[in-house]
């Protein structure tokens, strides 16, 4: 995946197109991440011991990995992302707009 948790994406489609937010969980097999902030869905939660009021939460909902694109540190613009063979023969994350290193 192009996506990593604990990164800034923008969301490029769909009803929060234009949002930035911050990947919290990411779903590989099913091409899925879950961003902060961003594709909210109203759940109805029985009573049970943790929430002993029940009620109507507002949780974020998986959305697809292809309609995210990372933020760039340095530019700060959604960009592409590229891989990079480093000297030691690691690979890494490239912006595709400035060149700069992501991880």
């Amino acid at each position: 995946m192009h996506v990593k948790k604990g990164d800034t994406v923008m969301v490029t489609t769909g009803k929060d197109a234009g949002k930035k937010g911050k990947i919290l969980k990411v779903l590989p097999r099913e091409n899925r991440v879950v961003v902060e902030g961003v594709n909210k869905v109203k759940k109805h939660q029985k009573p049970s011991r943790s929430l002993p009021q029940g009620g109507i939460l507002r949780i974020e909902s998986p959305l697809n990995a292809s309609n995210v694109m990372l933020v760039c540190n340095r530019c700060n613009t959604p960009t592409r992302v590229g891989r990079k063979v480093m000297e030691n023969d690691e690979k890494a994350r490239t912006c595709k707009k400035c060149g700069e290193t992501i991880d």
